[in-house]
């Protein structure tokens, strides 16, 4: 579904991203772990189409981002760490906003926003203005608005964060359904708690380069540690 081939990224003439190579394959959820400044956020921009890049391919089911941006990210959805939302908006406006760019139908809309607003607990509350919301609220706007066009590829950074119980195991629920249904989440957190229990397969990234990539189960009973133990023995 992704595949990432060879990346370089530089910036001032410093190289950020030495040749990573990544393969997010269908009905896949991929963790993408490392200390702040490896280098995650840049790879993840660059995948999506927001940065570009000097050498390597970029693939979205099959889709060259460079040279097919549109048709790549019209099946891609990308949820940043901290989302930038019209906060002068409602909530429900934001949302249909979102539903008119990947034109979705109204009566595919009105069931995707009931679905995932009462199951993420903010329903009652897409009224508001988006400047009203809390953090927390917040995110839950962004998550809905990630989901509404149903991508094939779902792009996470720090998804997590802000989230009450609740809504993150609604939210770690609908990333296992959208796999079921063959597509792909790739998603960067610290929570590696989260990343081991939730991830089939993983990458730790350190100064650029992918130190450790493989399937979390095969890496774990190789390590016979847990993640976080894997984690401070590689990164470090």
């Amino acid at each position: 579904m992704l595949e990432i081939n060879n990346l370089h990224k530089s910036f001032d003439k410093k190289e950020i991203l030495h040749g990573v190579s990544l393969n997010v394959k269908d009905g896949e959820i991929f963790g993408f772990i490392g200390q702040n400044g490896a280098g995650k956020t840049t790879t993840i921009k660059s995948a999506v189409g927001i940065l570009d890049f000097e050498e390597g391919t970029i693939l979205i089911n099959g889709i060259n981002i460079k040279e097919h941006p549109l048709d790549a990210k019209k099946i891609t959805a990308y949820l940043p760490d901290n989302p930038d939302l019209y906060e002068n908006l409602s909530g429900i406006q934001y949302l249909n906003f979102i539903a008119d760019v990947f034109e979705i139908s109204s009566e595919q809309r009105e069931a995707r926003i009931s679905e995932y607003g009462k199951e993420l607990g903010i329903y009652d509350n897409l009224g508001d203005q988006i400047k009203s919301l809390s953090h927390g609220m917040k995110q839950k706007v962004a998550i809905i608005s990630a989901f509404m066009h149903d991508p094939k590829l779902l792009v996470l950074d720090e998804p997590f964060v802000g989230l009450d119980p609740i809504a993150s195991h609604t939210m770690k629920e609908k990333l296992r359904e959208l796999c079921d249904k063959g597509g792909s989440v790739f998603f960067s957190s610290h929570v590696l708690e989260v990343v081991e229990n939730l991830c089939d397969e993983i990458a730790i990234l350190k100064f650029g380069s992918v130190i450790l990539n493989g399937k979390t189960a095969d890496l774990l009973a190789q390590s016979g540690t847990s993640l976080e133990e894997l984690f401070l023995e590689r990164a470090e």
